[in-house]
């Protein structure tokens, strides 16, 4: 990449330690991807809040990273969603020693770092964002750049936070307008009448996704047939397609539409699609908790939410709503928290219900609205059983506890879905070469390789204390990524993913090395910020080339990687 003297000068120390991390942070991702120069942003989005998402990772990396003292953004920077409502934590009931505490350390250091503590999911809600940015947040990144004129990458909450701090990022990937077309073709054919069908279509066309498809940035599709799509709608959309790396949409009618680059597939949703979903995911056992607003809930979800417990008597601590502090305060202006309270429920601001630790004692079953809720909640974040219906029918589990009189304690996921592998085994020597990281000069490394063709979901399906895969139907569930040379396509799912890998690191249970195939904009930073080896674009695929439990060895010199295996198991 061609670097301005401003940024040669952040990359050489000249400013600051924490901006020439953050720099060297940035030109290895640019690198990676191909990109010729670095461009300004008019605003950064950080995630990684919780302490339940972010774990010690987060800790740790936010405590070195502020450990010079106060360091200001240089654009303006949001953050996402917090673990608890820190006003009524006594009312959350979390049981973990030290959360709001651990809590608070984090909030204060992302505030030493000059970002504003918006604690939202939501910044598109400000109606004015335009221009390149580089967000962290899911469901955010998918929702601006399909309704919005912000454009950014899937970034993750260190690559944000680099830009934050340096007020660029490197241009490629969705900045560019030649990778801002669909690669999958959808076609609806049944109505859809809420947002939650929404959302159960957007989590459906996630799991349609085949290993083998070809896509750099992630599912990118075109929709057709859906007649009406207002705001709440849009939003349940994108945020269940984004929990499959979708990191834009097209929905015919409603966005501009590019022409199909190369429609991996043509999938058709149907009434009997819905139906069958809606089987799926109805509570078949007694609900403990019912939560509403994944991403949090708009002014409009709210009030309908007020609506529908309006006149009723909910029994205490079985319906919270999340909101962000201020559709929250519009809402309490409004009168529609107090219809909310009066009824029995909660209303919660700063938080968000995929990321808070529930206490598993009393909360064995949640019923949601939200897919994106439900794939996070059922995960190893919280393992919980998680059902979703649609808002109506969500109230009404809430005032009616009996609803459902049988309870089943352990916990029950219902149908797992295989995630298909293309891979055979190989015999014979290899020798095939790739590239390594700007910032890494030189190393050697030898160890037993892991591999798989499928993408891993670090947030929740990787066990962060002694890095175990625990994603049933995943080809290496159940295998540890501990001291392994590990060899996969790239991560999915959340944008909170660099800080598990970080975690792992520090606590010694992180891989020997890393190797991806496609461009991974959560697994590079972690690799750049601690300096562990990491191998791409390989001039024949590793994922195919090499088994698990082959003793390999990895060589960089002068930015290409040598990857050798003499020893098949």
């Amino acid at each position: 990449m061609i670097l301005t003297s401003e940024q040669k000068d952040m990359l050489k120390g000249g400013q600051s330690s924490t901006k020439q991390k953050a720099m060297r942070l940035l030109v290895d991702l640019g690198e990676a991807a191909g990109a010729k120069k670095l461009i300004p942003v008019t605003s950064a989005h950080v995630s990684g809040v919780s302490p339940l998402t972010g774990g010690e990772g987060l800790i740790r990396f936010l405590k070195d990273l502020t450990a010079e003292g106060c360091s200001e953004t240089a654009v303006e920077t949001t953050l996402n969603s917090a673990g608890c409502d820190r006003t009524k934590i006594e009312d959350m009931d979390i049981p973990v020693k030290d959360y709001v505490e651990k809590q608070q350390n984090i909030l204060d250091a992302y505030e030493q770092l000059g970002i504003k503590l918006t604690l939202s999911c939501t910044p598109y809600d400000n109606p004015s964002i335009e221009g390149n940015a580089s967000w962290a947040e899911s469901n955010a990144v998918c929702f601006a750049n399909s309704y919005t004129k912000l454009r950014t990458n899937r970034e993750s909450g260190l690559s944000a936070i680099a830009t934050a701090i340096c007020g660029f990022t490197p241009e490629y990937g969705l900045l560019l307008d030649e990778n801002r077309v669909p690669n999958l073709t959808v076609t609806v054919n049944c109505d859809l009448e809420e947002p939650v069908d929404y959302s159960i279509l957007g989590d459906w066309i996630g799991k349609q996704i085949q290993p083998q498809w070809k896509m750099e940035y992630g599912p990118i599709p075109i929709i057709f047939g859906l007649k009406n799509l207002n705001s709440e709608c849009r939003k349940a959309l994108t945020a269940a397609a984004a929990n499959y790396g979708c990191p834009m949409l097209f929905v015919d009618g409603f966005t501009d539409n590019p022409q199909v680059a190369d429609s991996h597939a043509d999938i058709r949703f149907t009434a009997l699609d819905l139906k069958k979903r809606y089987s799926e995911l109805a509570p078949k056992n007694r609900v403990d908790l019912v939560t509403i607003g994944c991403p949090q809930a708009s002014y409009e979800e709210i009030q309908r939410t007020a609506e529908l417990v309006d006149g009723k008597e909910l029994p205490k601590g079985r319906l919270w709503l999340f909101t962000s502090s201020e559709n929250f305060a519009k809402a309490e202006k409004e009168g529609l928290v107090k219809i909310v309270e009066d009824a029995g429920g909660l209303v919660l601001r700063e938080t968000c219900p995929e990321v808070v630790h529930y206490n598993h004692a009393k909360i064995k079953h949640i019923l949601t609205n939200s897919m994106k809720a439900e794939h996070y909640l059922k995960s190893g974040l919280n393992s919980i059983n998680t059902s979703v219906m649609r808002l109506a029918g969500c109230i009404e589990h809430a005032a009616k506890p009996n609803l459902l009189k049988v309870t089943r304690t352990k916990r029950s996921l219902g149908k797992v879905q295989r995630l298909e592998s293309r891979k055979t085994r190989k015999e014979g020597n290899v020798v095939i070469s790739g590239e390594g990281l700007k910032s890494q000069e030189e190393w050697d490394i030898e160890g037993e390789a892991l591999v798989t063709d499928v993408p891993i979901t670090f947030l929740g399906f990787v066990n962060r204390e002694t890095g175990t895969i625990e994603e049933e139907g995943h080809p290496i569930n159940g295998k540890s990524i501990a001291d392994k040379i590990l060899i996969f396509p790239k991560g999915s799912g959340s944008t909170v993913a660099p800080y598990v890998l970080l975690g792992l690191f520090y606590n010694g249970n992180g891989p020997k090395a890393i190797i991806n195939t496609d461009l991974d904009q959560q697994t590079i930073p972690a690799c750049s910020l601690l300096g562990i080896p990491y191998a791409h674009s390989f001039e024949e695929d590793p994922c195919q080339a090499i088994n698990s439990g082959d003793k390999i060895r990895l060589e960089l010199r002068g930015g290409n990687v040598k990857l050798e295996c003499s020893e098949r198991t």
